[in-house]
Parts: C-alpha cells; structure tokens; sequence
C-alpha cells in the first residue's frame, strides 16, 4: 500500500473516531499505536516511549500550566470588571462605544492571559447584558464579546503559541512577537467595523445617554481609566517586556506574570483560600488536557512520519501545481474546515506534519508562516458546529438572546479573520518587524 494512502487512511481513522465522540488526545494516541503496531510491529514501541519523553522534558512547555494558572488567579482580581468600567465611561459617548470598549478590553486582557475562556465568559457576564439593556444588537453584542474574547488565544501569552513554537522548533518569544502585529489588526478592524456598523445604523449601537454622561466628569473618567490600566500595563511589561529585552525566557516570564497576578489579587483584597484552590485544580485540569493531547499527537506523529506520511502528502499538495500562493490558500482554506470540527491544539498535531515542509518547499518564512496559521486559528473558535466559543457563551447568553444571535453575530468577525490573514499576507512586515527588534 503506498504512503498516500497510508496516509489518508491514518486521517480518516482519527475523524471518524473524533466524530464518534472520543476525546481527541486518546484517539491520536490509539491511532498512532494501532497503525504503528500493524504497520511497523514490535519495534515501534520503543519510538514512541522516546517521542513522549521527548515532550515531557520540553523546558519551553513548563510556560503551560504557568500561564494557565495566570489567566484563572487573575480572574479572580476582578481586573476585568474594573478596566471595563472605565472604558466604557470613555468610549460610551462614541456609537457603538461600548461594543468598542469590549474589544479594547478583550486585547487588554488578552495580553494578561493565555486562554481564552477566561476572556469569552469573563466578557460575557459583564458586558454582554450590559450592552442588550442599552438596546444593542443581539448579533452585534453577541459576535462583539465572542470575537474580542478570542484574541486571548492570539495576543500573547498565548498557550497555542507556545505549542505552535515546540512542535516547530521555533522560538517562543519570537512567535510572541510575531503574533503582537496580527492581534492589534485584528482588534483595529473589529473597532473599524463597529464604528461604521453603528454609524450606518445608530439603533445597533446606542451611544451613552446625556443623563449618564453627566454622572461622572470627564477629569474622573480619566483618572479611572488610568489608574484601572496600570494592572495591565504591569503584566504587559513583566511578561511580553521581559521576553523582548531579552531578561527572561518565555517559561521565565510565565513565572512572573504568575506572580504578578497573585499580587494583583492580593492588592485588590480578593483573596480567598477557596480562590486558591479552585485556579489551582482548574489548572491541573487544563493542563492535563493539554499534555495528553500533546502525548497522544506525539505518538500519531512518530508512526506518521515513519511510514513516510509527510512526504507524501507535502508531494500530493505540492503536485497539484496551484504554485506559491494557491497552495497557501488551499492550506488555509483546510485549516477554517477543519476549524470547524477539531480544536486548535489538534489541528496544530495533525497539520504540522504537513504543512510546515510544504512551506519550507515554497520558501516561506516559518516564523511568518505559523503566525498566519495562528491568526487562521481564531475562526475555529467562532464556527460551528464545534466553536469553542459558542459553546462557552451558549450557557451565560442573556434573556432574549439566542444561539442564533450568536451564530449570525460571529459571521462578520469570521470574515474580518479574513482580511486580516490578507493584510499580514500582503504586507509580512506587520508579522516579522517586532520579533527582528529583539534583544538577542
């Protein structure tokens, strides 16, 4: 049988066991054992006992359970609530200022964490009624906090950018850097299309009332909002500033903004014992997940590769003679599919395998080229069926607002999703300038 099909059958056996409903990191790990003892026998066990400690004494992924742990004490500070507050008093007068002032949080926020249910649930509490009571659009209120809150996963410290950097050989912090560019277009073209949105049809976006306005002075709203963002700015320069002036390793500056965040916690009198304990468990919980995924993909790799997958399939892509940029976008185009049905952290196991080669083939720049598939990576969490996303929103959605609502409300972010891979396409700057400042 040759490699092709090898390679086809291994892929739709993971499919067709994920749609039956087993959890994805136990069926790479079946899958990867099962083909390598049927094709390679006996001899392949040891291969793949060195794959996983392979992944078990990975430094870079210690940065996992930090940042995990970062995001859920954090949440605990009620930083959040606070930053946006205050920038819904600034930006309220604007139409649509308050569906701006979540995207301005969510980028906010998701440069203090790396998940994004934090982000999504955190926003969708506070601001999501907030928003239908002052008469917003239910899809514009609904796609607003989805979106904005999945750029937890793409503004770093961001846990698939720390996957994404093991499983290519690539640096971390440089992929951080790269991701900065991307996350600040995709949060401008949010704001873009909120502002002309509400602008062609004030009735989605009210701006504030004069009596509210009147409550509070601009000089207040100010200082507020300044003082509510010097947490943030902390967290910023004790992570990411650390990382760029080369004082700290990625898993270095994890350890701070852990540390950071506790003392946010502290600061703001929200400790509790109890507190403690649930961000601890929550984190020994995702991070599991994580690393069995990790396990699982390893092993699906290692019979992968060694039956000669990779090759064959970068040949059958590269075969299809689109060139450079048609097989980019069939690329990308795989990954939004497959977005709609896998979560990102298999995606990155499954894809990897292939499609860094075939970028390697068409001289593509890798770092580039993984930030972009990071970017591509933000619709999976807005399509369904399987939009993590939806799926954390579908049980906090306020009275009145539907499933529905969120799905159509999502659409328009999707394509902004778009048009962001487009703008970072046309002009690769916006990904590679900030990593080629770095401090060595």
């Amino acid at each position: 049988m040759s490699p092709e099909i090898l390679a086809i059958l291994m892929f739709l056996s993971v499919l067709i066991l994920i749609f039956l409903g087993h959890p994805l990191g136990f069926v790479l790990g079946f899958s990867g054992v099962a083909w390598g003892l049927v094709l390679l026998g006996p001899s392949c066990l040891p291969i793949f006992a060195s794959r996983v400690y392979g992944v078990m004494d990975t430094f870079v992924l210690v940065a996992v359970p930090l940042f995990i742990f970062m995001a859920n004490i954090l949440e605990q500070s009620g930083l959040a609530g606070r930053l946006f507050d205050a920038m819904r008093l600034l930006m309220g007068p604007l139409r649509g200022g308050m569906a701006m002032a979540v995207v301005v949080v969510c980028a906010a926020f998701a440069a203090c964490t790396g998940i994004i249910g934090a982000s999504v649930v955190t926003m969708g509490l506070l601001a999501l009624p907030a928003m239908v009571k002052r008469g917003y659009g239910k899809e514009l209120a609904s796609g607003t906090v989805a979106a904005g809150g999945c750029l937890g996963i793409l503004i770093p410290p961001s846990i698939m950018l720390v996957i994404m950097g093991q499983q290519a050989a690539l640096s971390v912090g440089k992929l951080f850097m790269g991701a900065v560019g991307p996350g600040v277009i995709l949060a401008a073209l949010y704001i873009v299309y909120i502002g002309i949105r509400c602008y062609r049809k004030p009735e989605e976006g009210p701006a504030m009332s004069p009596e509210e306005r009147a409550k509070t002075r601009i000089r207040t709203r100010l200082r507020v909002g300044l003082v509510d963002l010097v947490p943030v700015v902390l967290l910023i320069v004790g992570v990411l500033g650390t990382i760029f002036a080369g004082i700290a390793t990625p898993t270095e500056a994890a350890a701070v903004g852990a540390l950071i965040s506790f003392l946010l916690v502290l600061a703001y009198r929200r400790f509790t014992w109890q507190g403690l304990r649930t961000a601890v468990i929550s984190t020994a919980k995702t991070t599991s997940m994580v690393m069995i995924i990790l396990v699982g993909a390893a092993c699906f790799t290692a019979t992968f590769l060694g039956m000669g997958g990779g090759p064959a399939i970068t040949n059958m892509l590269v075969g299809l003679g689109l060139g450079k940029w048609g097989t980019f976008a069939i690329m990308m185009l795989m990954l939004i599919i497959m977005g709609m049905f896998i979560d990102y952290i298999g995606i990155i196991m499954i894809t990897f395998p292939i499609f860094l080669p075939v970028a390697a083939y068409f001289g593509f720049d890798p770092l580039w080229f993984v930030v972009i598939m990071a970017v591509n990576l933000q619709a999976s969490f807005l399509t369904p069926p399987f939009g993590y996303a939806l799926f954390y929103l579908k049980g906090i959605l306020p009275e009145g607002v539907s499933m529905g609502n969120l799905i159509r409300g999502v659409i328009p972010f999707v394509v902004l999703i778009a048009v962001g891979i487009a703008i970072c396409t046309l002009v690769p700057s916006a990904v590679t300038w900030l990593p080629g400042l770095m401090i060595k």
